[in-house]
């Protein structure tokens, strides 16, 4: 169970006990309960509050003595905000302080791979936008943080084997501590150190880095399999998810928190200024919004980390297929919403404009016990910090209520009340689980935080509001995923069929916005559906049987160990491919900041429905073009005589001669005309071109060395494009 499940429970339990004792208000909803839970369990057991919480921390002035007052470390700091390692046992003293404005920290990240189905489908495709030949990401870092990562596998060296990309590698789950000077687990700096680790320690039951690094910055390795930034220097970091659960000491849990996850950030970033190089960092994991204001700090601080040369891309999320809202309007008396879930709890938003409402709660238990439960919004505020739980039967099944009452961070005259439902089992599984919003004066909005949610009247029910942080802030480039490959066949020769869409249509688990405070999100679109990429080595060999393995399209050996290339669906696959085309621009000008690539993509992005405006909530500002973005970025969109998109059915090769050479799909090509441009968009060369033995060739060895744009023009549509090479 994640544990934003039971913290309204653990609060009410430990409120009497707790008054007076630490300030709640400057705590975020985690932090809170920790205080709670430590209380409980130093009672039990005093060696207890021994244990630390890695959280931001904002305060008033310096805070060296502050924090050595209640044995604080501050790990990092972004102006009046740190990263700070507190002790349990400080946590309520630190927020008596009033050098201290708030501490933050949350849990909570997922996997941003689609699970609607247990097919994980397969080809990685990029619609037809093939890499530019100028370009592969060189002199860029690109930073991957994500779990399961293979150090070993062939697609992260560079296409001939001679250099091994991998720069840096921080585990945080790694046992490896002796000497480390990082907050939690070791890095990784040598290749002859990061070779010897081969991979990370969550690298026996899951593969999810393997296949994101490879799309982001793959090589390719021997096979079609090539990233969009096969030439870029990688950085790594491995943190910890729920995934990870198995794998931490859990009095070392409170230590991964969103604030751990932005020191990962930050450590990326300083590795990329170190080397004097641009960077580009992806992140494919994330939970749902809220309203308490649970991520204020861990937005400003990646409001900090990014800037000219520093971009951070994070996946959209895949709840785009679930009723994530659900909205009963003035003059409707009541909508009626089921809740279900596989897991015993399930949590839910109302938000309204003020408390004339109602929440009539309905649980059904064995032999059809039925038992309703009135909850008024203003009987909330009449507890203990306007916290009130219950426990009520329906048919001898116990089930557990609990709901707290705030204004939104957002906009304090909409008042939330959040809500936690939990049985001893599966809730609303066995037993129908329902909730009636009551009041026809008001607006009543439902967001859904975890379990499933099915309105009655579906025309009041959306996917809306689906985007999930950190991909929310306003820092981060969030994207979602499209459709183009609907099936593939995999190393045993089986097909597999999972349609999600074609032609760059919207994949339909990708997350859709607004955010909670009405932004347009996802910014940008990126296939994601049946994407193929590496996967490990070492997840292979420790879980033969896995069900994602008959999603491998083909084994082979390496250095006597046997790789895989995976089929893999989801906004985790979206979001590297875009970080690999950033790394692209980077390359061409490195001082892009985050509003210079929103832009780009805003001037070059693919609009797959003409009749919708953009940006909008469901493809952003459509979806993202690696070519034009570089055409764009150059000054060479607006030259009337080069195309705005390569060739479909010409290869080029330079030779480091200058030898330019084009290859075609069959023989019998009718002779064309290139002709070559410089970046300033000047006419240097023009030829007519005979093709022989399907390809042809053009002397460029006495142009200065350089970019040039090479336009190629023809009877065949497919021959005619442009394209950019470096001579």
């Amino acid at each position: 169970m994640r544990k934003s499940f039971i913290l309204l429970i653990l609060l009410v339990q430990a409120l009497g006990v707790m008054a007076q004792q630490a300030d709640y208000s400057k705590m975020s909803s985690m932090v809170r309960q920790a205080v709670l839970e430590n209380r409980t369990m130093m009672r039990r057991m005093p060696s207890a509050g021994q244990r630390e919480m890695c959280a931001f921390v904002r305060v008033t002035s310096h805070a060296d003595s502050l924090f050595s007052r209640h044995g604080c470390r501050s790990l990092a700091r972004f102006g009046n905000i740190h990263i700070a390692s507190i002790p349990l046992r400080s946590l309520a003293a630190l927020s008596l302080s009033p050098e201290v404005l708030r501490i933050e920290a949350r849990q909570g990240n997922s996997l941003h791979m689609d699970t609607t189905v247990v097919l994980l489908g397969g080809t990685k495709v990029h619609a037809g936008e093939r890499l530019p030949q100028a370009f592969t990401g060189r002199g860029v870092v690109v930073g991957i943080e994500d779990i399961g990562f293979d150090l070993t596998h062939p697609n992260f060296y560079n296409t001939d084997l001679t250099e091994y990309r991998i720069k840096r590698f921080w585990d945080f789950l790694s046992t490896d501590t002796v000497g480390s000077s990082l907050y939690v687990g070791a890095e990784y700096t040598t290749e002859e150190a990061l070779k010897a680790y081969a991979h990370s320690r969550d690298g026996l039951i899951i593969s999810h880095g393997t296949h994101t690094l490879g799309s982001a910055a793959g090589s390719g390795y021997n096979s079609p399999y090539r990233g969009m930034a096969p030439a870029s220097d990688i950085c790594l970091v491995s943190n910890a998810v729920s995934e990870d659960v198995a794998l931490i000491d859990s009095a070392d849990l409170y230590k991964f928190t969103y604030a751990t996850d932005a020191l990962g950030f930050k450590y990326i970033f300083d590795y990329a200024a170190s080397v004097g190089k641009p960077c580009v960092i992806s992140f494919s994991e994330g939970s749902s919004m809220d309203f308490r204001g649970d991520d204020q700090l861990y937005y400003e601080v990646l409001d900090s980390l990014v800037g000219p040369g520093r971009i951070f891309v994070s996946s959209a999320g895949n709840a785009g297929q679930q009723v994530n809202h659900v909205r009963k309007p003035v003059g409707l008396e009541s909508a009626r919403v089921s809740v279900v879930t596989s897991a015993s709890a399930a949590f839910f938003s109302i938000r309204a404009k003020s408390d004339d409402y109602r929440l009539r709660l309905i649980f059904e238990g064995p032999e059809k016990g039925h038992t309703e439960y009135i909850l008024e919004p203003s009987a909330i505020y009449q507890r203990p910090d306007s916290l009130l739980t219950d426990t009520l039967e329906a048919g001898g099944k116990p089930y557990y209520i609990s709901a707290t009452r705030y204004p939104s961070c957002f906009n304090a005259s909409d008042d939330v009340v959040e809500v936690v439902l939990k049985t001893d089992k599966r809730l609303g599984a066995d037993y129908y689980v329902g909730v009636d919003l009551i009041g026809s004066d008001t607006e009543i909005e439902m967001f859904r935080g975890s379990g499933y949610l099915g309105a009655e009247n579906k025309s009041l029910a959306s996917n809306a509001y689906s985007i999930h942080s950190p991909s929310s802030a306003p820092a981060a480039i969030c994207v979602g995923a499209t459709g183009y490959r609907t099936q593939f066949v995999n190393y045993l020769g089986d097909p597999h069929v999972y349609d999600m869409g074609e032609h760059g249509e919207r994949s339909a688990y990708s997350s859709v916005g607004p955010t909670y405070d009405e932004r347009v999100k996802p910014d940008v679109m990126a296939p994601g559906t049946n994407v193929i990429s590496s996967y490990s080595s070492y997840y292979l060999e420790a879980c033969p049987e896995a069900s994602d393995i008959a999603s491998d399209v083909e084994h082979f050996e390496f250095n006597g160990r046997t790789y895989a290339w995976n089929a893999n669906s989801g906004t985790s696959m979206s979001s590297p491919v875009v970080a690999g085309i950033i790394a692209l621009w980077l390359e061409a000008k490195p001082t892009l900041s985050r509003d210079d690539v929103m832009e780009v993509i805003r001037e070059t992005s693919h609009h797959y429905d003409s009749s919708l405006d953009y940006p909008n909530n469901l493809y952003g500002y459509g979806e993202i073009d690696a070519y034009r973005g570089l055409l764009y970025i150059l000054g060479l969109s607006k030259v009337e005589e080069i195309s705005d998109s390569q060739p479909r059915a010409v290869t080029f090769s330079l030779s480091n001669e200058g030898l330019l050479r084009l290859f075609f799909p069959h023989e019998g090509v009718e002779p064309f005309s290139v002709r070559v441009f410089s970046t300033s968009g000047t006419q240097l060369m023009s030829a007519k071109v005979q093709p022989f033995g399907g390809s042809a060739s053009l002397d460029l060895s006495h142009l200065p060395h350089g970019i040039y744009a090479i336009q190629v023009s023809a009877s065949d549509p497919s021959l005619t494009g442009s394209t950019l090479i470096r001579r």
